[in-house]
């Protein structure tokens, strides 16, 4: 009798480890998953992130080329797709003297939607020391209540010609653009922070008077800090494909973006490379995270 009670005992425990063996399995295994799927969504919200504020900060980029061709080459960005907005007001920092000189884009306190269909309001301040298409010309662009769409822009965006001597052939023509202290701001209070340091080399349409040819090679870095949500995220990223550039295009049509998180160890999966595409203009863009892509929409 004593015999069979231990017996029975010794099933039972036998049978609670199992359970409680398989429970535990369990449980981790549905950690990993979820642990799997925190670790994604935080590498594709850094990389939609950095390629939102590229997109966001490249046409402002073109806005600055285009206003007139006495301070870039005029006819891009806005200046080539809006009718009747904005207003434009030129400031003579030196009444004497054609530059320095402010312009001024009003886009009004309820905004106005361009051929682009986005709508902009408020206002973007530009300071120009030359005509950009100079050796050592510089512009820089600062917001007041500028707002893309619903999102509110802010920062500091400067452009220097970097080229060489007007005088050196072939002719060439680059520029430094840098962002600093950029943010783009949800109406959910949803932000991106976004530092950037990038080389801009014109490739085509050097030679003629007609900007709708031009097209740039774009290298260099960023840096940056999104909140979603509850989720807050760091990265850095660094263009490891040459982004292509045409003024014929409000888009980033060419070019990959590799995304690493601030947390992330070396050789982590997670990191995300965000690819423009192989040329066309459109919006569309795809983030691999993990030999896994994901489509997604730029502005």
């Amino acid at each position: 009798m004593k015999l069979r009670l231990n017996l029975t005992q010794l099933v039972t425990s036998a049978f609670f480890f199992s359970l409680l063996m398989v429970t535990s399995c369990q449980k981790e295994n549905s950690q990993t998953g979820s642990d799997n799927e925190q670790q994604i969504e935080a590498s594709r919200v850094s990389s939609e992130a950095d390629g939102e504020s590229e997109s966001v900060f490249n046409g402002i980029f073109d806005d600055a080329m285009g206003v007139n061709d006495e301070v870039g080459i005029g006819g891009t960005g806005i200046f080539g797709r809006v009718a009747a907005c904005p207003d434009v007001t030129v400031v003579r920092l030196n009444p004497n003297a054609t530059f320095p000189v402010k312009i001024i884009f009003d886009f009004g306190a309820n905004g106005c939607v361009g051929r682009d269909g986005h709508l902009r309001k408020g206002k973007i301040f530009t300071v120009y020391t030359a005509r950009l298409i100079t050796p050592g010309a510089s512009a820089t662009t600062t917001f007041e209540g500028f707002y893309f769409d619903s999102t509110k822009v802010e920062g500091t965006h400067k452009i220097t010609n970097t080229s060489p001597s007007v005088t050196t052939q072939p002719a060439t023509r680059q520029f430094k653009a840098d962002v600093i202290d950029g943010k783009l701001t949800k109406p959910s209070g949803n932000f991106i922070e976004w530092n950037s340091n990038k080389i801009i080399t014109q490739l085509e349409g050097i030679g003629t008077s007609l900007p709708l040819d031009d097209i740039f090679r774009v290298e260099g870095s960023a840096r940056g800090k999104v909140k979603r949500g509850n989720l807050i995220v760091l990265w850095e990223s660094n263009i490891t494909e040459p982004l292509m550039k045409k003024f014929s295009c409000r888009w980033i049509s060419k070019g990959k973006v590799r995304t690493v998180r601030a947390s992330t160890s070396v050789n982590s999966p997670w990191v995300a490379v965000l690819d423009f595409g192989a040329g066309t203009c459109d919006n569309q863009a795809v983030i691999t995270i993990n030999a896994v892509p994901h489509q997604i929409t730029l502005p």
